[in-house]
């Protein structure tokens, strides 16, 4: 054991940070992404909620940091700050491992190399490196209060016992409770924690002053989730998931306890235990070495045996660090496995398509595993150093330089990884958010149909002011009372042609010399109560219907849900009055359900319902698989609007999350359909164009 005046070697922990900062910096997205990133900016920039639990910690953290100029794009700055907590947790990391390895590693040089080789492997695993270079989640964040909370746990074991010592454990007690209001991922380090302080001074725990102090700090540190949480919501910002108005609301408890995703007990198994330990070992499977796919099962066996091989070399020099180690693995794989209970993966047994699945991959549930297994991989390194230097025999420099070439092997994820974990230049899913407003007309209504086509939308509002005067219906959110409330009561800014897109003032759009009249009733012609009565299920005749002036709706099953419900009070009290759209994201949900095909025409990326049934009159044209097709506007949009070359671009590797690629084959389908209309319309070279933009983006998502 070291002497307990033994400095941390806080420098080389720094350079480790700054080294894995410098390669996140270098991978940074410059823009938002698919999934909950948009979501997680906007929720910054406007100190919203969103979606459950809330996740309180974060929003106000994010928010400070984003009020800092470091870039001038306020999703930089956000993802800057997935970057900056990430890389932190990664020098504390150093700090801990360093600490476990003095006794296996006694030469200082040999020590730190291992420590910073390990912790690289950790940081640029596939799952920690991808999330790090943007914010899809708020992840990053729970891995640096994980590492924060052992390495405070080394201090405390390290420190002189004196009074003084116990103000760690305290500390240790209210970054716990604190961490759980950003996400309960970061209170897994409970057990190590734990684990270690009994292993060193159980007595400690004992002691009412401990037992006080570390039960009042955790009060303070829950205590934003039922303080912050229902007073922002009272204050209803734009992105308010939940809205958990009121202090000991039932709003609030169905939030901080997630009952908006009815997940069952974990007696319940959603998928055969076995299937969902294999999907954790499929994900693990890709963290190393995922640009190569025929070397990566070599990349897992190599570092498998590094961190099982470090955990038996820590066991052997430091048994309490083995045990803290080993115990945090446990709880991070298969405990969390156990209680998470994942349906089927989203790619597991392709060939069973009648399976539960998840809609995504659900690998970033397990990044924490993936970041602290770098610990074991350091220890691993410093145990083959070791065993090496005792090989080779004479003097301790000598002997030691003999074993410094294995640390190469932390390249490999960086090598193996560096195409597909990066982010850099990929501008998809801004593009998409501002090209989707930007195909609807002023003061429009624009219903979407989930989280993929919908949170880009909100950030491309809120975060950048695009098309705020667009109001946005989300399907799925659509089903439940507090969204509906939400776009009863938003208000609707004017629209600003100086910040849209010049089709807009044009004579064709209707927009030259005269500004749009913004519509005075709200959106929602019924009001926050009647909203609230809205039944989940409603049954109804199969092919009945409803008339709206010249529009008939036609039922196309036996029962309504509370979305469809909410979109039939939209048409009724919207017709006429604001232009509705279905952006096709919502694939043929407005024909199936209410037999509109007749009625709608399509606009690029969207498709415009019409008052009265829709006839073929040379601009607008009929086409097999795309309906009713507007021609001039789609051929505006599609050249003059959208954003098509970022989504077509080639990319060494295809698009590498298949369950988002929905999205750019929503472009493909406009195109490639697009494409057909204007062959039949004799505009071959357009043609040819929109076919070739398709089949770039068919390359892309592996059509």
């Amino acid at each position: 054991m070291p002497p307990e005046s033994s400095r941390p070697p806080y420098a080389a922990a720094g350079l480790t940070a700054a080294v894995v900062m410098g390669i996140y910096l270098a991978t940074l997205a410059p823009t938002t992404a698919f999934w909950d990133t948009s979501e997680y900016i906007a929720a910054a920039k406007v100190l919203g909620i969103p979606h459950p639990p809330g996740n309180p910690l974060f929003t106000l953290m994010a928010h400070v940091w984003g009020l800092i100029p470091f870039a001038p794009s306020y999703a930089v700055r956000i993802n800057l700050f997935a970057a900056a907590t990430s890389a932190a947790a990664a020098g504390l990391w150093f700090l801990v491992i360093e600490r476990w390895m003095r006794a296996l590693v006694p030469v200082r040089w040999a020590r730190w190399g291992a420590a910073f080789a390990g912790v690289l492997v950790g940081a640029l695993s596939w799952t920690v490196w991808n999330q790090s270079t943007v914010n899809e989640k708020v992840y990053t964040v729970s891995l640096l209060s994980i590492a924060l909370v052992m390495w405070c746990a080394v201090r405390w074991a390290d420190e002189p016992e004196t009074p003084r010592r116990d103000r760690w454990l305290i500390l240790i007690a209210y970054l716990r409770a604190l961490t759980s209001t950003n996400h309960q991922m970061g209170v897994l380090a409970a057990p190590a924690v734990g684990l270690y302080v009994l292993m060193t001074d159980w007595r400690a725990l004992t002691r009412p002053a401990v037992l006080a102090g570390a039960l009042s700090a955790a009060v303070v540190g829950i205590s934003i989730n039922y303080v912050y949480l229902p007073i922002r919501a009272g204050q209803y910002p734009p992105i308010n998931e939940g809205e958990p108005v009121g202090f000991f609301s039932q709003a609030l408890s169905d939030v901080l306890n997630r009952v908006q995703y009815q997940k069952p007990s974990v007696t319940e198994r959603q998928a055969d235990l076995l299937s969902q330990i294999g999907n954790y070992l499929q994900y693990f499977h890709w963290q190393f070495a995922r640009d190569w796919p025929r070397a990566a099962g070599l990349a897992t066996a190599l570092f498998s045996l590094l961190g099982l091989g470090g955990l038996v070399a820590l066991w052997r020099s430091d048994r309490r660090g083995a045990v803290a180690a080993g115990a945090l693995m446990v709880t991070l794989i298969p405990l969390l496995v156990f209680y998470l209970n994942f349906k089927y993966g989203y790619s597991m047994h392709p060939d069973r398509p009648d399976l539960p699945r998840e809609v995504r991959e659900r690998d970033y549930f397990f990044v924490a595993s993936f970041a602290a297994f770098g610990i074991l991989v350091a220890a691993g390194l410093g145990g083959l150093m070791r065993l090496i230097a005792d090989a080779v025999g004479g003097d301790e420099r000598r002997r030691w330089l003999a074993g410094a070439p294995v640390l190469a092997l932390a390249l490999i994820p960086l090598l193996g990884n560096r195409v597909t974990a990066s982010r850099a230049g990929e501008t998809a899913a801004h593009d998409f958010a501002v090209d989707l407003l930007e195909s609807v007309e002023p003061y429009g209504i624009l219903i979407t149909a989930g989280d993929n086509d919908t949170f880009p939308l909100w950030f491309a509002q809120e975060v950048e002011g695009v098309r705020r005067d667009v109001t946005l219906v989300n399907l799925s959110l659509a089903n439940t009372d507090w969204h509906l409330r939400q776009v009863r009561r938003r208000e609707i800014p004017d629209f600003d042609l100086a910040a849209s897109v010049p089709l807009w003032g044009s004579d064709s759009a209707g927009g030259a010399g005269r500004a749009w009249a913004k519509p005075a009733p709200p959106v929602f012609g019924f009001t926050e109560q009647e909203l609230d009565q809205l039944p989940e299920v409603s049954r109804v005749q199969p092919n009945a219907g409803m008339q709206f002036d010249s529009l008939t709706v036609r039922f196309g099953q036996d029962y309504l849900l509370r979305q469809d419900l909410a979109v039939l009070a939209l048409i009724k009290q919207n017709l006429g009055v604001r232009p509705i759209y279905f952006s096709w994201s919502c694939g043929a949900y407005p024909d199936q359900t209410f037999g509109l095909t007749e009625y709608l025409v399509t606009q690029g990326l969207v498709r415009r319902l019409e008052s009265a049934r829709i006839a073929p009159d040379g601009e607008v044209v009929y086409n097999r698989g795309m309906g009713f097709v507007d021609l001039p506007r789609s051929r505006a949009l599609m050249w003059d609007v959208y954003h098509w070359p970022s989504i077509a671009r080639a990319r060494p590797r295809g698009w590498i999350d298949p369950p988002s690629a929905t999205i750019l084959g929503i472009y493909e389908v406009v195109y490639g359909g697009v494409g057909g209309a204007l062959r039949d319309a004799g505009l071959a070279v357009e043609a040819d164009r929109a076919d070739s933009i398709a089949a770039r983006i068919r390359a892309n998502i592996g059509r």
